[in-house]
């Protein structure tokens, strides 16, 4: 199946030259051959077996933090989920609560419904930029806790058609998880419990209050690095002498050195180089080989 095919097929679902930069939070960089919005189950029945046959790469994008898309126009096909995909519903079940989160739906928005009504446990994914299909696929985390703590099952759909992935099937890592291309989250479920919905939201305002006073705003994609074990990526970048570090228009944040922030108007190429001189500089003063957290196109590969 050709893209052009897929347009054809896509009708208004499909828009070519797509600016995807624009679309993550860094705000910067360069568009996709095609970007496919996803609204309901139909059309990713639909639309699935044309996207999986294309030779074209593909990429699922959610709010679009954590990925640096490079300068210029790729040959990717780009595939977001609306609409169905962001539902969110709950019921008790033998003590527990089980939820059910469409996997476009955002995290932070999830954490805010869930803790007004008294469902706690998912307080920390107030802070997580990004949608749940993402965050499960790279089992993101912060304050404590990660996806892993709660995600029961997770459903897909890929060449095979549906699939349910039991947790013991996901091998949740650090930062990792067994889902990959070509399957596509379409729902997660979690495990969570009753709590005084009060103190939940104060745990949320917390939350708020600390990555606020403690990590930058403006133009970033969140953590650049994953924190190797028993160490910081911040503070290791910082030892290296890279806080404030500038390239062009890309400066390695002065407030967190784990966050690299770039000019309005500026170039995600600037972004990803300094993202080179921060690992090598990391690698030549403390011997660690710094991992990154985020995705990256059009410069080595789709990743």
């Amino acid at each position: 199946m050709s893209v052009l095919e897929l347009i054809e097929r896509g009708g208004p679902r499909v828009v070519e030259h797509a600016d995807l930069g624009a679309r993550t939070t860094y705000r910067v960089g360069g568009s996709v051959r095609v970007l496919v919005t996803l609204a309901t189950r139909a059309d990713l029945e639909e639309l699935g077996p044309s996207i999986f046959s294309s030779a074209t790469p593909t990429l699922i994008i959610g709010n679009g933090s954590n990925l640096l898309v490079a300068d210029g126009e790729h040959e990717i096909i780009a595939v977001h989920l609306i609409g169905e995909f962001e539902s969110l519903e709950w019921h008790d079940e033998h003590g527990a609560v089980i939820v059910e989160a469409g996997a476009g739906l955002d995290l932070p928005v999830a954490a805010r419904r869930l803790a007004g009504a008294g469902l706690v446990g998912f307080e920390w994914a107030v802070g997580v930029p990004g949608t749940f299909g993402g965050a499960v696929s790279m089992n993101a985390g912060g304050h404590g806790s990660d996806m892993a703590a709660s995600v029961t099952l997770v459903r897909t759909y890929g060449p095979g058609g549906a699939r349910v992935w039991k947790r013991e099937d996901l091998n949740f890592g650090y930062r990792t998880s067994a889902l990959a291309w070509p399957e596509i989250a379409t729902d997660v479920t979690l495990r969570l419990a009753h709590g005084d919905a009060t103190s939940a939201l104060g745990t949320i305002k917390q939350i708020v209050r600390w990555r606020r006073e403690n990590q930058p705003g403006g133009q970033n994609g969140g953590s650049v690095f994953r924190n190797p074990e028993g160490d910081f990526a911040g503070r290791l970048i910082e030892a290296s002498g890279c806080k404030g570090l500038r390239h062009a228009s890309a400066v390695v944040s002065d407030k967190h050195a784990n966050f690299i922030l770039v000019d309005p108007g500026g170039s995600a190429n600037d972004v990803y180089a300094l993202i080179d001189t921060v690992r090598e500089r990391v690698r030549e003063t403390s011997g660690v080989d710094l991992v990154s957290e985020h995705r990256f196109v059009g410069f080595e590969q789709v990743r």
